[in-house]
C-alpha cells in the first residue's frame, strides 16, 4: 500500500545542498578512511537523487571516489551486491569510481 501523500511529506527529510553537503562533515571512526565513511553515509540516508549532488561536492572538494572501507572494498564494490543499490552504482561509475 502507497504512503498517501501528506505521509510522504511528514515522512520524508528535505534534503537541500546545505542538508546534502553536511554529509560531508560526518567524522570517521577511527582506522575507518573518512572518504568512504561519509561516502557511505550518504549512500545509507539519501536517495538516490540527493546522492548524485552529494557526489559532485564530494568530488569538488578533491575528495576519492574510490577509497576503501575496513573491510578493502570500495563503496561501489558494496553497493553492486545490494539489490536496490543500481542507481548509486551507476552515480559512482558515472563519475569515475572503478
Amino acid at each position: 500500500m502507497a504512503l498517501k501523500k501528506d505521509k510522504q511529506k511528514v515522512l520524508g527529510e528535505v534534503f537541500d545542498d546545505e542538508r546534502v553537503k553536511s554529509f560531508l562533515l560526518f567524522p570517521a571512526p577511527e582506522g575507518v578512511n573518512p572518504d568512504f565513511h561519509v561516502l557511505e553515509k550518504a549512500y545509507r540516508g539519501m536517495k538516490a537523487e540527493n546522492f548524485k549532488t552529494f557526489v559532485q561536492f564530494f568530488l569538488a572538494e578533491g575528495r576519492d571516489i574510490n577509497a576503501a572501507g575496513p573491510d578493502g572494498k570500495t563503496l561501489l564494490a558494496q553497493v553492486q551486491s545490494h539489490r536496490p543499490g543500481a542507481d548509486y552504482a551507476k552515480i559512482l561509475t558515472d563519475n569515475g569510481a572503478v
